[in-house]
Order: C-alpha cells, then structure tokens, then sequence
C-alpha cells in the first residue's frame, strides 16, 4: 500500500516523548501514525483539530484508563509534523502543552521560510 502522506518530526521533542514510553504504548503510537499516514480519511477518533488553533492537531490514543495526545501539523496538505507528546491527567488538554506546541510550529514555518 502507498503512503497518502509523509510522517516526519521537527526537532527532538516527539523522540525524546516516544523514548520515554513503555513498548506496549510504543506500539500504540505505531499503529496511530501508521494509519494517519496510510488512511486518505483518518477519524477524529484519532486526529482531531484544536480549537482556536490555526492547523495545530493531536493525535489521541489510549491504552487501558492512560490517555496520550501527540501535536502535529500539516504542511502542503501531505506532510504530518509531529511535535511534543504528553501523557494527558486531566479532561482538558493543558494549555502550556497548546501553547508550546503552536511555539513550534510557527517556529518550523519561519525556518521553512528562510
């Protein structure tokens, strides 16, 4: 099967993430990005918008009564970046994780820029 997009990540923060996870949420992790990357229509299930973002996303999988989300971003419609990931304690996404994830990616379109 061909790749619908391209999965790549921007500086060290989503490594460092995935590092720090077990192997059975590795594997989960895995099998999100798999499908994002080889579904032409992907559920919200799995990659929902942020609201009063401008095309900030997070991927959102869980294991068991654990919940993670991994921030990510299109550019030219096909490239997936993944950011910083984060073990989610509370029914809101903490709005320091928002606010460094829109950090980065207004960083990488200022680096694509130049």
């Amino acid at each position: 099967m061909k790749p619908v997009r391209q999965i790549i990540t921007y500086k060290h923060y989503f490594e460092e993430f995935l590092k720090s996870q077990s192997n059975k949420v590795k594997a989960k992790i895995y099998k999100i990005l798999e499908l994002v990357e080889f579904q032409e229509k992907i559920p919200s299930k799995y990659l929902k918008h942020i609201e009063g973002t401008k095309g900030l996303y997070e991927t959102r999988f869980s294991l068991g009564k654990n919940i993670w989300r991994v921030f990510c971003f299109f550019d030219n419609g096909k490239l997936v970046i993944l950011l910083n990931g984060f073990q989610k304690k509370t029914q809101k996404t903490p709005k320091k994780e928002i606010d460094k994830a829109v950090r980065l990616m207004n960083e990488y379109f200022e680096e694509v820029k130049r």
